[in-house]
């Protein structure tokens, strides 16, 4: 069983950046890929990055493509996202996630953190 906690979520002006942070524990963090998910308010939960076991594949959502970087450090457990230029539609609680593969369906990922909230004002 994999725990997951997230942090540095807050407030932020609209061109600002944001650094999220996610520490896991109780399990074999390297073998799992990791991603950032997000849900704003009325909206479904989308994917926004997902790094593989080893950190040699990477996915970005179109919608943040440019703007945010995923990254990973095995000896720490512990996964980040780099969030610069942000804007009001990144607006969100943020949760990272952990399963066996990237993919950008909700679903598929296994373990969950609490999520943290971003707020991006105009």
């Amino acid at each position: 069983q994999v725990q997951l906690v997230e942090s540095g979520g807050g407030m932020v002006q609209a061109g600002g950046s944001l650094k999220l942070s996610c520490a896991a524990s109780g399990g074999t963090f390297s073998s799992y890929a990791m991603a950032w998910l997000r849900q704003a308010p009325g909206k479904e939960r989308e994917f926004v990055s997902g790094i593989s076991r080893n950190g040699w594949v990477i996915r970005y959502s179109d919608s943040v493509k440019g703007r945010f970087t995923i990254s990973r450090d095995n000896a720490k457990n512990t996964v980040t996202l780099q969030m610069n230029g942000l804007k009001p539609d990144d607006t969100a609680v943020y949760y990272c996630a952990a399963g066996l593969v990237i993919d950008t369906t909700s679903r598929a990922w296994n373990y969950w953190g609490q999520g943290t909230q971003v707020t991006v004002s105009s």
